[in-house]
């Protein structure tokens, strides 16, 4: 992928904390335009990547570059939002306060848009923050990083405090943004079926390494599962072996022509994730 096709570049990046190594030589592009999911067990390194892009953490070795530029200690990049996974907020504030706060800190905002989605989830804009629940202030947290209009937006664990009908609407209030305004969506998140509701990119971390990344529907054709009692070598044709469990092997490759005494499936984006989480950094090598 080109420079001026990627929204966030990383490569070869290692972050250390003390004896614990997060990242260890992480590569990979997220394009303009998508919405991209960071797939990975606890500690697999995603909050340290997006920590790295905004510019909280510097990395060891390596480099992060957000649409052309390098995060420093200067301000986040121009062009960029972000949600933690803590959701950050001022508690003493009042939601009105906070979107106040949004208008006078940015340089672009759509005060409009913002006060929208905080309707839209019925959120008195008289509340205290301290009185939202986690939920109603993920959703605040949300609409203050969309008030900015952002070409790129990284959200880590944006669904996990929200219910079934404000997991929806966040999600449709993401896909909306991403159609209508091109905007670049990042998000980690360790549920599956987030992650196929929402995105169309996938990049799979472990043990602070790039697994598997490029396209979902690309990665779900060029996978298959493959089930039979003998030595699959003699069956697979031009392609290779993830992960073998029992007598069912995830391979990548084209699907073989003749499957005698053997059954072939598609896979689903669990066994996809699950398997390459699992191979060693030998295997994965």
């Amino acid at each position: 992928m080109s420079e001026t096709n990627s929204a966030l570049t990383v490569r070869e990046v290692h972050k250390r904390f003390r004896r614990t190594e997060a990242l260890r030589g992480c590569s990979f592009d997220v394009e303009r335009g998508s919405i991209t999911a960071l797939v990975g067990a606890n500690g697999a390194g995603k909050s340290t990547l997006m920590s790295i892009a905004v510019g909280l953490l510097e990395p060891d070795a390596g480099e992060v570059t957000v649409l052309g530029r390098r995060p420093g200690r200067n301000g986040i990049v121009p062009g960029l939002a972000y949600v933690a996974q803590h959701k950050p907020l001022y508690h003493g504030f009042s939601v009105a306060d906070i979107l106040l706060f949004g208008e006078k800190s940015n340089t672009r905002w759509d005060n409009d848009y913002a006060t929208s989605l905080v309707a839209e989830a019925q959120i008195p804009l008289s509340a205290r923050v301290k009185t939202l629940s986690p939920g109603q202030r993920a959703r605040v947290a949300l609409a203050l990083a969309l008030g900015r209009r952002p070409d790129v937006l990284l959200l880590d664990e944006p669904l996990a405090e929200l219910d079934p009908l404000a997991r929806r609407s966040v999600v449709r209030t993401l896909m909306t943004d991403a159609a209508e305004r091109g905007t670049t969506i990042v998000l980690s998140s360790h549920v599956l079926s987030e992650v196929a509701e929402i995105a169309d990119q996938l990049v799979i971390l472990g043990s602070g390494r790039t697994r598997l990344t490029g396209a979902l529907d690309d990665l779900l054709d060029e996978h298959y599962l493959l089930t039979g009692t003998s030595d699959p070598a003699g069956v697979i044709d031009g392609g290779s072996v993830v992960e073998s469990r029992h007598r069912t092997h995830l391979v990548r490759g084209p699907r073989p022509a003749s499957t005698d005494g053997w059954r072939v499936e598609s896979p689903n984006l669990d066994d996809i994730v699950l398997a390459y989480l699992t191979t060693t950094d030998e295997e994965a090598a």
